[in-house]
């Protein structure tokens, strides 16, 4: 293939495209949509007609060269494959989100019930093999994360700060080992 100077041209292993302004030997100088000026081997430019030249996708444009180009470099698909979607338990602590109304409740009490709340959800994810629990008490004064922690040590548990993109800084993570020989 000759290219011509007036030719519109795309780059193989560029995302450019542009117009062919200076040609000396093998190099070959093309000029983009927007100014610039760069030089190429002419082995690295596939000539675009008229009518494809404003295709936004080069897997769009039709030439057997970049057909091929865009073939070679196409991701393979990986030989693991993830077994199961990961089940996560997530649970709102916020005493709001636990009973109607604090008419009538102390802070105690509501401390209680948060934490009887955690304590059941605990039992469950272990009986039911979950193996993680998102437990959502927000920052406050720290309290209930205190008192969540100090619940969570007594069982066969690792805990931490759950992910601050998602849950900020009021949630705990806990990883329940499944595998406790009794």
């Amino acid at each position: 293939m000759r290219l011509e100077i007036g030719n519109k041209v795309a780059v193989l292993d560029d995302v450019l495209k542009g117009k062919v302004i200076a040609i000396n030997k093998n190099t070959i100088a093309v000029e983009t949509t927007d100014g610039m000026v760069f030089n190429f081997d002419e082995k690295e430019l596939v000539k675009i007609e008229k009518e494809q030249y404003e295709l936004s996708k080069y897997s769009d444009i039709n030439n057997a060269l970049l057909k091929e180009k865009i073939s070679v470099n196409k991701p393979k698909e990986s030989l693991f494959k993830k077994q199961k979607q990961e089940i996560v338990l997530e649970v709102d602590l916020h005493i709001n989100q636990l009973v109607k109304s604090v008419k009538g409740l102390d802070n105690y009490d509501m401390l209680n019930l948060q934490l009887d709340t955690a304590k059941r959800k605990v039992v469950y994810a272990i009986q039911k093999r979950i193996s993680k629990i998102v437990f959502i008490h927000g920052v406050g004064e720290g309290v209930l994360k205190t008192e969540l922690q100090n619940l969570l040590n007594k069982y066969p548990v690792k805990y931490y700060d759950a992910s601050y993109k998602k849950y900020g800084l009021g949630a705990t993570e806990v990883y329940i080992y499944q595998n406790i020989k009794e």
